[in-house]
């Protein structure tokens, strides 16, 4: 065996047992859900049948269908209102001069490092003080603010990968500045804002804490993994099937979306990283 070919059936080796770890925590818990009620297992064991009803009494006991539906809402919500203020500013910060612009990117920067944990008091005394605690504008403007710094970085970075001669002939043929966002650099960003908004749906369904802290006391608005948490906690729902269950169906949204859009985000990954 040649040296490439080792390192070839070394590396995929070394893949395939990557895998058989990542997945056997998810496969565990997902034959747990489909084991009978009362079942109690220990690692990865199949099932003599499959059975729905952990599922079922899950999904009636914990209300997840309203906490499903808050964490749609306020997801897309998170995700219009990003992108289209990322937008704006990214082509803003690419190609518009305007007084102390390496100021404002070095305060971006400073929000993109800095850990959102420190911010989680201050921003429930201030919500607190607003009256907006245990609403959905709790969750979703504080979302808004702390995913900007990523994503006007992202969308700058791929305004700036532009060719420069699109905008030159779009300027000469006498296009505004707004109209050359909106009809040339738009269609072009369409898979770099999809992988974003991608990035940005995963982070903003998977937020627990932010839901923790400022909405804790209204069911109505209360976020998928939040009420999961709610729910596993209740000692009368203490059945491990059950409780398995609840965590497969706070994440198979999540999951499904991301198969769905796996292609596109990694073209969107990969749009800009080479320039001609």
């Amino acid at each position: 065996m040649n040296a490439t070919r080792r390192q070839t059936v070394i590396g995929h080796a070394i893949l395939v047992i990557a895998a058989i770890i990542a997945l056997y925590p998810f496969l565990s818990v997902l034959m747990l859900a489909f084991s009978e009620p009362g079942t109690k297992r220990s690692g990865f064991t199949v099932p003599k049948s499959l059975s729905f009803d952990n599922f079922t009494e899950a999904w009636d006991r914990g209300l997840f269908s309203n906490a499903l539906t808050s964490s749609l809402l306020v997801a897309v919500a998170v995700v219009v209102g990003t992108i289209v203020l990322a937008v704006l500013a990214g082509y803003a910060f690419a190609f518009f001069p305007f007084p102390l612009k390496g100021l404002f990117l070095l305060l971006l920067l400073v929000g993109l490092v800095m850990p959102y944990e420190a911010t989680v008091i201050p921003l429930y005394y201030q919500l607190k003080d607003w009256h907006l605690t245990n609403t959905y504008w709790a969750l979703i403007l504080p979302q808004i603010g702390l995913s900007l710094p990523f994503a006007v970085f992202w969308m700058r970075q791929f305004f700036v990968s532009t060719p420069p001669a699109l905008r030159e002939a779009a300027s000469v043929d006498g296009a505004s500045k707004l109209r050359v966002l909106r009809s040339i650099m738009l269609p072009m960003a369409l898979p770099a804002i999809g992988t974003l908004a991608t990035l940005l749906f995963l982070f903003a369904w998977n937020e627990f804490l932010l839901a923790l802290v400022l909405v804790p006391d209204n069911p109505d608005v209360q976020t998928a993994p939040l009420a999961l948490s709610f729910f596993a906690g209740n000692r009368r729902n203490s059945d491990p099937g059950v409780t398995a269950a609840a965590a497969v169906l706070v994440a198979l949204p999540i999951l499904v979306s991301y198969i769905a859009l796996q292609r596109r985000m990694i073209s969107g990954m990969l749009a800009g990283a080479v320039k001609e």
